[in-house]
């Protein structure tokens, strides 16, 4: 295989959300000879847009972008400004520090796409990347695409609270080690832990005094449950110079199909990744960008309507997997479980094949997130509630059946 070959292979999106390898099920039906459980399939690598529909408006914005034609069509690679203007005032309410919308945002075709720009601004061969582990899958394989030596910061999430967060005397050495660059999600994706008010502004200061580029992905801190508080990195009074954070519509607010998504922060990172995306994309698709005017104006009670149902589905779930005694983390904020499985007489990629096959339940593997977690499975209940209950309930029986 030749380098590029290895370089394009790390990139292994066959098991990615939305991607997972549906082919050689039969075989392995035939192989385990295992009976199917009956029941209404449930793909959990995905949050379910019919089951928790787009916000009022996002419709009708589209068509109003679609009705302006080019001018909407053929946008600035940044983005429409006018839209830009506006998301701007909504992002410095919301994170408690101003956005200049000219210099320091960028709309982009979704969050996965500001990602991959921002690590593409920073990340070049054989810069030295602080990454959280467990952490959203894409970061550990862009890093090594961009050719980084990766700095593992472990991510400690099944303790107390005093006890959850990530590593601050790892990352301290990863920046004294020469890190130039640190990338996380908070709300953590896949465990859905909220970093503390006492690690965001540890990891400010550590970032300011070593000059270390922070790319924060907060895509669900909108999401956030009850009594739990969020800080926002951007808002500390001390914080790194050279700051990049990524948020978007895709889950809370369910436009995953508009994809949409903005990154804020440094006008030299916003600058260089404009230039990345006119190449890449030339922009985030046109029409869709209207969108963007309904988010964070949704109507009066929305969005707590729609946190209290995601939260009483996290419940319940967690109930289950509580109860057949896996170690599963209460999530914080965001729509994602990562409960641990019990040793089983087939790998772990094996099970979650088999999961599939017969059970009817597509969830996506811990090795996704760390080479540490492969024992671990991602649910994103953004679901219909009844449907991922019992779902989970198949789940539990499928390990008692593959139980070692």
């Amino acid at each position: 295989m030749s380098n590029l070959d290895e370089k394009f292979a790390g990139l292994g999106a066959d098991n990615a959300p939305g991607q997972e390898a549906r082919q050689n099920g039969d075989d392995l039906q035939s192989v385990m000879r295992g009976e199917i459980i009956a029941g209404r399939p449930v793909d959990f690598s995905h949050g379910d847009v019919d089951a928790f529909s787009p916000t009022p408006g996002a419709r009708e914005a589209w068509v109003r972008g679609y009705e302006t034609g080019g001018t909407q069509a053929y946008t600035e690679y940044r983005g429409d400004a006018a839209i830009r203007a506006e998301v701007a005032k909504s992002l410095a309410a919301f994170t408690k520090a101003p956005v200049d919308h000219v210099d320091e945002l960028i709309i982009t075709p979704g969050t996965q796409g500001a990602l991959f720009l921002a690590l593409g601004a920073v990340v070049d061969q054989g810069t030295k990347v602080a990454i959280v582990e467990p952490d959203y899958f894409a970061n550990r394989k862009l890093v090594r695409f961009f050719g980084g030596e990766m700095m593992p910061i472990p991510l400690h999430y099944h303790g107390t609270a005093a006890q959850n967060g990530p590593d601050l005397d790892a990352l301290e050495a990863a920046c004294d080690g020469g890190a130039k660059v640190l990338v996380f999600s908070t709300p953590n994706n896949p465990t859905g832990h909220v970093f503390s008010e006492t690690a965001i502004t540890k990891i400010a200061a550590l970032a300011a005094k070593h000059d270390v580029t922070v790319i924060v992905d907060q895509l669900y801190s909108r999401l956030l449950y009850s009594n739990e508080s969020y800080t926002h990195l951007r808002a500390c009074a001390i914080r790194p110079e050279k700051l990049v954070t990524i948020m978007g519509p895709s889950k809370t607010e369910s436009l995953s199909g508009f994809r949409l998504g903005v990154a804020f922060g440094s006008a030299q990172l916003i600058e260089r990744m404009e230039k990345l995306q006119a190449i890449v994309s030339l922009r985030a698709a046109g029409y869709s960008q209207a969108a963007l005017m309904t988010w964070f104006h949704e109507p009066e009670g929305w969005m707590d309507e729609r946190i209290s149902q995601h939260e009483t589905i996290r419940d319940d779930l967690l109930k289950v997997f509580h109860d057949a005694g896996f170690p599963t983390a209460t999530s914080q904020a965001g729509s994602y479980v990562f409960p641990e499985l019990p040793a089983l007489v087939v790998s772990p990629e094996v099970f979650v094949r088999l999961l599939r096959v017969q059970a009817g339940v597509t969830v996506t593997p811990g090795s996704e997130f760390s080479p540490h977690t492969a024992s671990s499975i991602r649910l994103n209940f953004s679901q219909d509630h009844a449907a991922s209950v019992a779902a989970v309930h198949r789940i539990v029986e499928m390990v008692e059946r593959y139980r070692a």
